[in-house]
C-alpha cells in the first residue's frame, strides 16, 4: 500500500502556545468533507496566558472539536453556552451563519485540542445553524490499545455524531507498545495524524509533525504504536474539487464567500452579537481581492 508523508506548519501564538495545521496545504486541500485540520498543544499556560478568541462568524461548515486536555467556554449566536471537557465533542453547523466565541476555563491551565471544519455538501451549504454537545463516545478498550470512535462506526461501536456527509473519525492510542491492523472503508480517502509520540504507518515513521494520506481503495492499514503514543484517523469519500475557503467561510461559489463578508462587515442581522465574557474584540475578515482556487 502506498501513503504519502505531509508535513505540517507550525506557529506559535503567544509564548507557549503551538498549533499545527495538517490540512489544507497546497497539494492536499481536503479529506473527504474534512477540509482543516488543526491540531493544538499539549501545552500548559504560562501566567497570563489562555485561548480568547473574540466573536467570529462562519458559514458552510460544521466545526468538530475534539478535546484531550483542559476545559473550553463555547458561546455562540444560537445562545449555546457550553463548556467542553476532555473526550468530549462539540459540533456547531454554521449553515446559513452563525457567530461563536472561545474562551479556556480561568480554572484551567492545560490545552490538548484537534480542531477540525467538515464542509457542508452544496445542498444544504445554508441549512438552519445548530449546535450539539457530545459529553460521551464510544469507547473501545483493550489491554494493548484504547480507542474513541468520534465519527462513523468501529468495531462494532457507532458513534452518536451526527453528519451531512459521509464520514469517520477514530481516536487511538497505544497502551503498551503494540502492531495492530485496522480496517479501512475502501470508498474512503484517509488522513491519520498523530497527537501524541511516535509511530510507524505501514512501513513510515511518523510523529505529530506529518500526516500521513492514504488514498481510497485501501482496506487496511497496520500501525506500530508506541506506549502512550496517539493518533487521530479520520476519513471522508473522496470529492472530485474540494470547496472554497477564504478565512472561516467555506463555500462551493466564490460570490457565497463575498456576501457573508459583506454581511459581516455591515454587522448584518445574519451574524448576531454574542455575549463574550473574554477581553477580544470581535474578529475583522482579510480583504478578498482575487480570484479563488478549489482545484486539488
Amino acid at each position: 500500500m502506498s501513503i504519502e508523508l505531509f508535513e505540517l506548519r507550525t506557529a506559535i501564538i503567544g509564548e507557549n502556545f503551538p498549533i499545527k495545521r495538517a490540512i489544507p496545504q497546497r497539494e492536499l486541500r481536503n479529506i473527504g468533507h474534512w477540509v482543516f485540520l488543526d491540531h493544538a498543544g499539549p501545552t500548559i499556560f504560562k501566567l497570563g496566558e489562555d485561548v480568547d478568541v473574540g466573536a467570529h462568524p462562519h458559514i458552510g461548515l460544521q466545526t468538530f472539536s475534539w478535546l484531550l486536555q483542559g476545559e473550553i467556554i463555547h458561546n455562540d449566536s444560537l445562545g449555546s453556552h457550553q463548556i467542553m471537557s476532555p473526550y468530549q465533542i462539540n459540533l456547531m453547523t454554521a449553515g446559513k451563519g452563525i457567530v461563536h466565541t472561545e474562551l479556556s476555563h480561568p480554572d484551567s491551565k492545560e490545552l490538548h485540542l484537534a480542531q477540525l471544519w467538515i464542509a457542508l455538501p452544496k445542498d444544504k451549504e445554508t441549512i438552519k445553524p445548530d449546535f450539539k454537545h457530545y459529553p460521551k463516545l464510544p469507547h473501545i478498550n483493550h489491554d494493548d490499545y484504547e480507542a474513541y470512535v468520534l465519527v462513523g462506526e468501529c468495531d462494532g461501536h457507532i458513534s452518536p455524531v451526527e453528519m451531512h456527509s459521509p464520514l469517520s473519525a477514530l481516536d487511538i492510542k497505544g497502551k503498551k507498545d503494540v502492531t495492530i491492523t485496522l480496517p479501512l472503508n475502501p470508498n474512503f480517502e484517509y488522513g491519520l495524524l498523530p497527537l501524541e509520540g511516535e509511530m510507524t504507518a505501514e512501513e513510515a515513521q511518523m510523529d505529530d509533525n506529518t500526516l500521513a494520506y492514504i488514498p481510497a481503495d485501501t482496506t487496511s492499514i497496520t500501525l506500530k504504536l508506541h506506549e502512550g503514543s496517539r493518533a487521530l484517523l479520520i476519513g471522508g469519500e473522496p470529492i472530485e474539487y474540494p470547496p472554497l475557503i477564504w478565512w472561516n467561510f467555506v463555500a462551493w461559489e466564490q460570490e457565497t464567500i463575498e456576501e457573508a463578508l459583506k454581511d459581516w462587515e455591515n454587522h448584518s442581522d445574519r451574524f448576531p452579537e454574542v455575549p463574550y465574557p473574554g477581553k477580544s474584540e470581535p474578529l475583522i475578515a482579510p480583504p478578498l481581492t482575487g480570484k479563488l482556487k478549489s482545484h486539488k
